[in-house]
């Protein structure tokens, strides 16, 4: 059995909170030199990688700037930052609501990323946290969509984080979600919805096919008020878009959502009008590091309930 490579520290530091990508020459390859490679697998603009390395921002392991002439080494580790992207900023507060030498738990307003992806970087709450708090190597145990506003964990030592994604992945954590939707008076609940969710890259919405179940809902009415209604969600397994697609599924998607039960999304950058009605309320788990037993709960509320003509005629929703 191969072992996985010994992954040395990075040799550049980050940027707003960024890390340089870091990239791994594979082991089998004909290419001459390490530009090279580069060249025929990074989609770069022409001239952008040479431009790169003339300006010094490849570098080795070592830190050494790549040369032009470097020779291709299998399994060689290159790093280098890339251009961030023009974020529009997200103008909403990111709350911590708890922090101690091994997890932050933060509370995450709707349109900001949890972690740096596609076209959002700068602009997520980890990278924003780092900055804030001065916490370069903290990290995400787990991700809310972009869209979802609450609570999410953060870990401050990487040779913890391990040991709280776990915690998800063995499903350790209670967790409880919120949600504003349509009310159906022929809609039972409480019940539990369970369907086997595929999403496939590069499509925006998730969807239900047939085959064993691996996602699991647990759903209930927590107050209804005319035609609409509040409900508690809590997922046993964490499929993407889970929650989005089975409330959609019984006939009361969820409001604001730009993909479910009709695509008409992605919303466009700096649209922060009639957010998703979805929060992370509770997270509740024993600390794997410390023992203790927590217990966390958003301060944020969805404006859809507390004033849904404000958030109907396109305000923000945000507390």
């Amino acid at each position: 059995m191969r072992r996985k490579p010994r992954i040395p520290p990075a040799p550049l530091p980050q940027r707003h909170g960024v890390d340089p990508v870091r990239i791994r020459l594979p082991r089998e390859g004909s290419w001459a030199t390490a530009r090279a490679y580069l060249v025929d697998r990074l989609a770069a603009g022409d001239g952008v990688i040479d431009t790169m390395i003339g300006e010094g921002l490849i570098v080795r392991e070592d830190g050494r700037p790549l040369t032009v002439e470097a020779a291709y080494a299998p399994g060689m580790f290159l790093w280098f930052h890339r251009e961030l992207p023009d974020e529009e900023p997200v103008p909403f507060p990111l709350e911590v609501v708890y922090r101690d030498d091994h997890i932050v738990v933060a509370d995450k307003p709707h349109f900001l990323a949890t972690t740096p992806r596609g076209s959002h970087v700068a602009e997520t709450a980890l990278a924003r946290l780092r900055r804030d708090l001065g916490l370069p190597e903290l990290g995400a145990a787990h991700r809310l969509d972009r869209l979802t506003a609450g609570l999410v964990l953060f870990t401050v030592r990487p040779g913890e984080r391990g040991a709280y994604q776990s915690l998800f992945r063995d499903r350790l954590v209670g967790k409880e979600y919120e949600a504003v939707a349509p009310y159906d008076a022929a809609l039972s609940l409480p019940r539990t919805v369970s369907s086997r969710i595929l999403k496939e890259r590069g499509v925006m919405a998730a969807r239900e096919v047939e085959g064993e179940p691996n996602a699991v809902t647990g759903i209930g009415l927590a107050e209804r008020r005319g035609g609409l209604a509040r409900y508690r969600l809590t997922p046993r397994t964490g499929q993407t878009h889970q929650l989005r697609v089975h409330m959609s599924t019984l006939g009361v998607p969820i409001l604001g959502d730009p993909l479910y039960p009709v695509v008409t999304g992605p919303v466009p950058a700096g649209d922060f009008r009639r957010p998703l009605q979805l929060l992370a309320r509770t997270l509740e788990f024993t600390d794997p590091v410390t023992g203790r037993e927590h217990r966390f709960v958003s301060g944020r509320t969805l404006g859809a309930w507390t004033s849904h003509d404000a958030w109907s005629a396109g305000g923000t929703g945000q507390p």
